[in-house]
Parts: structure tokens; sequence; C-alpha cells
């Protein structure tokens, strides 16, 4: 999904549970620890944030752009310090186990945000931050209809009268810039372009206002100018210099790790957990890769699955077409309770995240009453694409991951997700989010579902054959994930070459050249993308745990309608909920 929105989603179930943690806490600590949330959010998040907000579904800040200069970045610094210093002071003993370890969350939400700033300052390294940001704002408001379009076209007239300031502020604050990070923001800012050129004005033809037409008209054009002079100031000025490093370290790998999904693991000891999870993967697919074809080798048999995909113009109808059978399946068995019928709608993903992103889900915000779209994005090929890349990417489109890509986004995944998620115990919740919960149930319903029978022939699989490549496909897919949960700690200590880690992704995670290219790339800017085998492994024990204690009355499908009840918390904080300790998540 396009994350750094990650932290924007909580979702939840309806199962109520018996235990202490819910007991009803005394009234003032309660009262002033919901105060303290909202001042948070209502007073430092929102205002920061505006594309956040717009979002999230909070409409106060839709004509604001978010202050990325230097000033404004130190005043931004300076609050969530009082804000930090405001929680830490907060006594939890007079909260009920759920709202104190939202304290935690909330603490850890903010050490994560200053560490994001103040240590690994991407506003000041990544010139993508500014030219897909700049997308972003206009895109969250123009993408769901929320408002009236002339009120939305007025708010986009706002934030894109705002540019000039902004890439300002790009040009006065980029500095020791990884070569990377400018090439990757040169791969997007055509693709941003024709984003404005052609995507937002016909995104808004039922504008009938002429003053706020005519006043799209130049803000638009004039948008248009900056990011053509900002692409040409990339290139011909920053490229250049851009000889900074993208690693973090393995420090401030620990703390971001500490911070986003409260991992203490020893980044050693992650390795070795990483590595295991790649080499049980690579023996069963080759095992099923044998079953398919005993006559050729593995890496032949991963050839011809890749080889079978459907032709680009019809990718998004074959997503389509799983839908009936992942709910059909869900819903037999008891999976998970599926709390509507709805369905997100497929469509290319916008340019300004292609670069990085294959596929994604782009759910509504915990607070959108009105525009309730979800969009299921899908990267097609460019339309410069050569044949060789065309082929490299679709490969990634084979009949095996199409389906592990439509559980993992739509059923039982990322979509699932936000459908349960108006049940969520707190507003912090619906708002606060760590990845290895939201990437690691997601990558975990892929094996689960085929664990639990999906995809064998009659269900979602028309014979033995097509099964296991299904299953491959699922492998194939688990395979990718090992290799970014290695790739990212190898690159940010280090031990990785850029070229090292492409070639890793291809002969140890058994990708195409393309997808690994790409992979490489979202690695340089998301070094803790181990959170999707990660929360994975997690949740997997979590279950297992779960099962032991309650031995033949455990329900499958209530552990899940247990696990989403709580949320987008770590797992560590699942864990003390659902088994009421705080014993080992790995």
């Amino acid at each position: 999904m396009p994350r750094r929105f990650a932290v924007l989603f909580a979702l939840i179930s309806p199962i109520l549970f018996a235990a202490p943690a819910f007991a009803r806490s005394p009234a003032p600590a309660a009262t002033a620890w919901n105060l303290l949330v909202d001042d948070f959010l209502d007073h430092e998040l929102f205002p920061s944030n505006p594309t956040i907000a717009t979002h999230t579904g909070v409409h106060d800040y839709d004509a604001k752009l978010e202050d990325l200069s230097s000033a404004g970045i130190a005043k931004h610094i300076a609050i969530l310090k009082k804000f930090e210093a405001r929680t830490m002071a907060f006594d939890p003993k007079g909260l009920t186990s759920m709202d104190a370890a939202d304290r935690e969350m909330l603490l850890s939400a903010i050490r994560s945000t200053l560490l994001s700033l103040e240590v690994i300052r991407g506003w000041e390294k990544d010139p993508d931050t500014y030219s897909s940001g700049a997308a972003g704002s206009v895109y969250v408001i123009m993408s769901r209809k929320f408002a009236a379009p002339d009120e939305r076209l007025r708010s986009v007239v706002s934030r894109e009268k705002e540019f000039p300031r902004y890439f300002a502020s790009a040009r006065a604050n980029l500095k020791n810039v990884p070569r990377i990070y400018t090439e990757i923001a040169l791969e997007q800012l055509p693709g941003t372009i024709g984003f404005f050129e052609k995507d937002v004005p016909a995104a808004f033809v039922d504008a009938k206002d002429s003053a706020t037409k005519a006043a799209f008209s130049d803000s638009n054009a004039a948008a248009i100018t900056t990011l053509r002079e900002y692409e040409k100031w990339l290139r011909t000025d920053l490229l250049p210099r851009s000889n900074g490093d993208f690693r973090i370290g393995a420090d401030v790998f620990s703390k971001k790790l500490l911070y986003d999904d409260m991992v203490i693991t020893p980044l050693d000891r992650l390795l070795e957990i990483g590595m295991a999870d790649l080499h049980k993967n690579q023996a069963e697919f080759q095992r099923v890769a044998k079953e398919i074809d005993s006559g050729k080798p593995a890496t032949e048999v991963l050839a011809e699955l890749q080889s079978m995909h459907p032709p680009p113009g019809e990718l998004l109808q074959t997503f389509r077409n799983t839908f009936d059978g992942l709910i059909a399946f869900i819903n037999g068995r008891h999976i998970i309770t599926l709390p509507s019928d709805r369905r997100p709608t497929l469509q290319e993903t916008p340019p300004f995240l292609r670069a990085t992103t294959m596929a994604s889900m782009d759910t509504p915000g915990p607070f959108e009453k009105v525009a309730t779209e979800a969009y299921f994005n899908v990267t097609l090929p460019a339309r410069d694409d050569s044949p060789e890349e065309v082929a490299g990417l679709m490969a990634g489109f084979n009949v095996g991951t199409i389906t592990s890509t439509s559980v993992h986004e739509a059923f039982p995944g990322h979509f699932t997700q936000y459908l349960c998620e108006q049940r969520a115990p707190s507003r912090l919740r619906r708002v606060l989010a760590a990845n290895t919960n939201v990437e690691g149930w997601a990558h975990y319903t892929e094996q689960m579902m085929l664990d639990e029978g999906y995809a064998q022939p009659g269900t979602g699989a028309k014979d033995l054959r097509e099964s296991r490549l299904i299953h491959l496909g699922q492998l194939q897919d688990a395979l990718l994930r090992d290799a970014r949960f290695i790739a990212g700690i190898q690159m940010h200590r280090g031990k990785f070459t850029l070229d090292q880690s492409r070639e890793f992704f291809v002969k140890e995670g058994f990708q195409s050249p393309k997808i690994a290219e790409i992979e490489t790339k979202r690695g340089t800017s998301d070094p803790t993308y181990l959170y999707y085998t990660l929360g994975k492994l997690q949740i997997m024990k979590l279950r297992d745990d779960v099962r032991k204690k309650q031995g033949a009355a455990f329900s499958l499908g209530k552990f899940h309608d247990d696990f989403m009840s709580q949320g987008y918390p770590p797992i560590a904080i699942v864990r003390r909920a659902l088994l009421g300790d705080d014993s080992p998540t790995l």
C-alpha cells in the first residue's frame, strides 16, 4: 500500500474481551488521557501534516500544504518534544491496560517522527519527498469526492499556489543527497508532471464555478512550470553533486525498529531469523517446483511461471476476477468476519508512486465519512518501456502472484482490515499503526489462506497443476519479502552495495531483474521493510501460542477477529491483550 500513509490506518473487529484490560478506568485519568490524545492529533499531527489530515478524513486543512522549510521543521520538532514530555509525565497507573498501551504507542510514534526529522533527515536528503509530496497533496483531494467539485478544486488551487514556497524549501534544504534518491525523483517526475497535465484537470471536469476554474487554470499551469523547473534543477544542479549516503546505520536502524514496531531483537539475530525463513521458503519452492515438473530445475519452472501472466491490458480485470472466489472461501471457512460485501476499485498506480511500488491498497482515512472509495493500485508497464522491461514487470504478476497479491491487498488483507476499521477501541488506534501489524497481517494471510485450503482444485484453481503454480507464486512472494528482510538490514549497515542487493533479489529471492531494481530502490528509503516477514512470523507465533493456551476451544476465525479487535498496534501489544503476558514475539 502507498504508505508513508501507513500510520493513518487502524482496523478492528467486533470481538469484546473479558480481560481486566478492558475494565472501565477511573474517569479523571481516562478523561485526561483522551484530552491529551485529542490535543496531539488536533493540534500537532493534523495541522503539521495537511496532506495526512485530508487523507485521514479531517478536512480542516485541505487548503494548506506542509511547511518543510527549515524553520517549519524546527517548529514541528519543538512541538513534538513538548508532547513527548507531556506523555512521559502522564502517570499510566490510573489507566486501563489498553490506554496504557496507547500511551506507549504515542510515545513511540513521537520518537519515531523525531528520529526521522532529526537524524534520518529525509527532508534534507530525498528530493522525491517534495515532488511526490506535492503530487500526493493534490491526489488526496482529487481521488475521493468528499465535497463538491468546486470546493475541492478551490483546495487544489490553494495547495498549488504554495508550490513555489514548497520547492524553494527543497532547494534550500537538500544537501548530502544520495545519488539514488535524485535518480528516483528524476525517474518519477515525468509521470508526476503528466499527472498535473492530464489527470488533475480530468478529475475536475464537473467543476462549474468559472472563477474557480480560471484560478485552477492559472495555478495548475504554474504548478507544472514549477515541477519542470525542479526537474531541470535536479538534473543539472543536484544530480552532479549527489554524493551522499542513503545508509542510516545499524544503531539508527535498531532505534527505528524499536520506535515503529517495539522490536528489541538485535540485528544479527534478526538476520539469522530472516535467513532461516528464506532458506525454508527456498526449500519449499524447490519441492513444489519438482511437483510441477520433475524434469526441470526450479529456475526453469520459475521462468515458465513468470511467463504465465495476462496481457497488461487485462491485468486489472484479472485481479477483479479473484474477488468472488476469495470472499466465498473466507465466508465458507469462517476465516474472518467480513463486516460488509464492499469491494475495492482497481486502478493504475498513480505516477508519483510507480517507481517503487508494484501494487498497493489506498483506503479511505479512518475519519472520512463521505468519500469511502478504496483503490487497489496496480503498476502497469509504462508506454516507453522496452519489451524486456514489460516482460520483467509482468513477471511479477503471474498466475501465482496475482492470487497472493489479491489476498494481500484485498481479501482478507488490507481492504478487509479497512472494513473492520470503525470498531477500533480508541481514536489513537484508528490513526497510529505499526507496519509489523499492517503489512505483517497482509503477508501472513497469503500463506494462511493456502494453508487453509484455498487454491485447491475447485476453490481458486481449476486443476492440481494450477494449484501448485499458485502455491509457487505465493512462495515467490514470500521470498520477495525474505529478500527485503535481508537486503534492508545489509544495505543500511553497509554490508550490501546496491548491485549486491539487486543480485540478492534475483538469485536468492527468485525475482526478475526489473523487480530487483524496484525493490532495491525502495529499500534505500524504506530501510525497515523487513516488517512484512517480521510481522508475519510474529503473528504466526502468536496464533500458535493462543492455540496452545486455548486447546480444543481454539477457533482460527475467532483468533483473526480478536486480532483485528486491537487495531494496528505493535504485535507485542496484541500479545499482551490476547495472552495476558509480555512473552517474546519471536
